[in-house]
């Protein structure tokens, strides 16, 4: 199975990269990102899916369900603070406007019937938290977790430090087995702060390695994570952000730790 999708050049609609769950063999996440000029748009109307989309870079300005979210004072990159997102429930349109300096979004879905009504995200509505310690301590930025509400989808930032590790220990959710641990399927969605030689590691593997990969992410890539343990390494001199968008039959963050990585827990 590929895990590894490599970002392009933008499209004419301004689109680097598109994974919908049939490209992925699986049955919940989508996703897209995209750049837009200044004063270029961008229309999303997903009728049986909810989405959730996320300012990663430049400025816009973002409309759905007759609500607009003025993002002018977005972030230079995805590393300069929390994102400005909009949430929209199946059916509404979705509409991404560029700023004066353009913007870079990334929309994530999952399926939804009702999903939740029109949801506007400020940098300071993101819950921010620093987990690990040492070469593990990495910062997160949760846009869209259990504290929002959704139907199915999914959503956090992780900003890891240069030479740090990061999904760290190595855990997975690929069992519906609440509370213990809850099935999701997983992307990754890779933005480098050293966009030209940055990179980094991703392991995706199972307890019986029947799946036991390695990849290389650049800058615009993304990894699907089907099932499996995995984790992230930065390497030094690059500092690494990803995007995570989550989904599956509930929507509840279990997890299960690697049992021989488990005392690495702080």
């Amino acid at each position: 199975m590929e895990l590894l999708i490599r970002g392009g050049a933008p499209a004419r609609d301004g689109t680097m990269i598109s994974v919908t769950p049939r490209r992925a063999n699986w049955r919940y996440v989508g996703f897209e990102a995209v750049r837009l000029a200044s004063g270029a748009s961008k229309s999303w109307t997903l009728a049986d899916r909810e989405a959730c989309v996320v300012l990663l870079a430049g400025v816009c300005e973002l409309r759905a369900g007759g609500e607009t979210l003025d993002a002018s004072d977005g972030r230079a990159s995805p590393f300069d603070g929390p994102p400005h997102a909009l949430y929209a429930p199946p059916g509404a349109e979705i509409t991404a406007v560029g700023g004066d300096r353009g913007a870079d979004l990334a929309l994530g879905s999952a399926p939804a019937t009702t999903g939740a009504k029109v949801q506007l995200f400020r940098p300071s509505d993101a819950r921010l938290e620093v987990r690990g310690s040492g070469t593990m301590e990495r910062r997160i930025h949760h846009v869209l977790m259990e504290d929002r509400e959704a139907e199915r989808l999914l959503l956090t930032e992780v900003v890891t430090p240069a030479g740090h590790w990061s999904s760290y220990p190595p855990h997975k959710h690929d069992t519906d087995d609440p509370p213990r641990e809850t099935l999701l399927e997983e992307i990754y969605y890779y933005r480098l702060r050293d966009a030209t030689r940055g990179f980094a590691l991703q392991r995706v593997y199972t307890a019986d390695r029947s799946l036991d990969e390695s990849v290389a992410a650049r800058d615009g890539d993304l990894v699907l994570v089907p099932r499996g343990f995995h984790t992230v390494a930065a390497p030094p001199g690059y500092e690494v952000y990803y995007l995570n968008v989550m989904a599956g039959p509930r929507r509840e963050w279990k997890v299960t730790f690697d049992p021989h990585h488990e005392r690495l827990r702080g």
